[in-house]
């Protein structure tokens, strides 16, 4: 796995996300339900950190993402009219 220059991100993540994008297209095209493919692919992504990462990074990486959710990046994400359920 080659990381770009400031070791930040594998040159192939970009690629990745692109597959994943036209998997969701896919599936919502298919008619399943976001929280089925959002639960599908997070099951999928547990699994795959599972198989490459010892717990402590796989708990890193997971904190991580809950302090995005956290600090309201992923909320710019979010259309105008999203049924997200807010606390």
């Amino acid at each position: 796995m080659q990381l770009d220059p400031q070791g930040a991100a594998p040159e192939d993540l970009s690629h990745a996300g692109a597959v994943v994008d036209k998997a969701i297209e896919y599936m919502l095209g298919q008619n399943i339900a976001p929280i089925s493919v959002a639960s599908a692919l997070l099951g999928g992504a547990l699994g795959m950190l599972a198989r490459s990462l010892d717990d402590r990074a796989v708990a890193q990486v997971l904190r991580s993402a809950l302090a995005s959710v956290e600090s309201g990046e992923l909320a710019e994400m979010r259309g105008p009219d999203a049924g997200a359920a807010r606390m």
